[in-house]
């Protein structure tokens, strides 16, 4: 199983935002956000922190994908 941050990265050019302004706002740090962005699991508090930020759900910012 795999998980991909790619819907958030879609979201965030939607909503013009740029990840250091999210990361800001949502004090996450930046390893945290590395970790994102090379698709790596993070925990679920971090998550709900964007989601609680962006008004959106977790399946607005997270795919989970098969590894076939």
């Amino acid at each position: 199983m795999k998980i991909s941050y790619k819907p958030l990265w879609k979201l965030l050019i939607d909503r013009d935002m740029t990840k250091t302004e999210l990361r800001k706002r949502t004090q996450i740090a930046p390893s945290t956000f590395t970790k994102m962005n090379n698709d790596q699991q993070v925990s679920l508090d971090i998550l709900a922190r964007i989601c609680v930020e962006l008004k959106c759900g977790f399946d607005d910012i997270v795919r989970i994908e098969s590894e076939e």
